[in-house]
C-alpha cells in the first residue's frame, strides 16, 4: 500500500511519481500526485475515468495533452481540468523534465492501478508503451473498471470482452495486482 511520500517509476513511459496525499490521508475523496516526465516520457494510453475528476496543474517545463478531440500545450502555471468521461492523454512536449501536480477525486482505486502498472514496467513485463500483455491487461482492467477505461471503445464491448478475458488471465496465473517478489523490487525513493 502506498503511503503519503512514497515515490514510483515506471522506467518505460518515463513518469516518476511522488504522492503527497493519498485515498487513506482523504479518507478516499483524492489522491495528490507529483508527476515528473522525462523527454519524450508519456503516459502508457489514452484512457476516460468515468467518475473521476482529474486536474493537472503544471510546475516546471511543457505538458501536451489531448483532452477529448482538443490538443493543448500546459507551461508553468496553467492548469487543465479533466471532467468524468473524457478521454485524455498527456506527454512530455520539451527537451527538458516536465513536472505537475495531478489530483483525481475520489480516488477510487486509483494509487492501486498505478502502483500496478508501474511495478510492471519496472519488472519488464511491459511493451514499449508501458501495456503488459492483453490477457494480463484484462484481469487488471475488470478489476479497475470504475477508474479507467478505454475511450474509443463502447464501455459495455469492453466490459463484455473483459468477462472472457479476466478469468482466461486469472487461470493463467495472472492478478489484478501486481507485488513483485519482496526485496527483488523496491519503489524508487526520493
Amino acid at each position: 500500500m502506498i503511503r503519503s511520500g512514497e515515490t514510483i517509476h515506471n522506467p518505460v513511459t518515463g513518469e516518476l511519481i511522488t504522492f503527497h496525499q493519498t485515498s487513506a490521508d482523504t479518507n478516499g475523496e483524492a489522491v495528490v500526485i507529483e508527476c515528473t516526465v522525462q523527454p519524450d516520457g508519456f503516459v502508457a494510453a489514452a484512457h476516460v475515468h468515468p467518475s473521476q475528476t482529474e486536474r493537472f496543474a503544471v510546475i516546471d517545463g511543457r505538458l501536451g495533452m489531448k483532452m477529448g478531440r482538443k490538443k493543448m500545450l500546459l507551461e508553468s502555471g496553467d492548469v487543465a481540468l479533466v471532467e468524468p468521461g473524457t478521454p485524455h492523454k498527456f506527454w512530455n512536449m520539451g527537451d527538458d523534465e516536465v513536472r505537475f501536480v495531478c489530483e483525481v477525486r475520489p480516488a477510487l482505486q486509483f494509487e492501486s492501478l498505478l502502483e500496478t502498472m508501474f511495478a510492471l514496467a519496472a519488472d519488464g513485463k511491459t511493451n514499449k508503451k508501458g501495456m503488459p500483455n492483453p490477457v494480463r491487461l484484462a484481469v487488471i482492467a475488470n478489476h479497475h473498471f470504475d477508474d479507467v477505461r478505454l475511450p474509443k471503445i463502447p464501455h459495455v464491448l469492453q466490459k463484455l470482452a473483459l468477462v472472457f478475458g479476466a478469468p482466461l488471465g486469472r487461470l493463467l496465473g495472472f492478478g489484478p495486482t501486481f507485488d513483485p517478489i519482496p526485496g527483488e523490487l523496491a519503489p524508487a525513493t526520493a
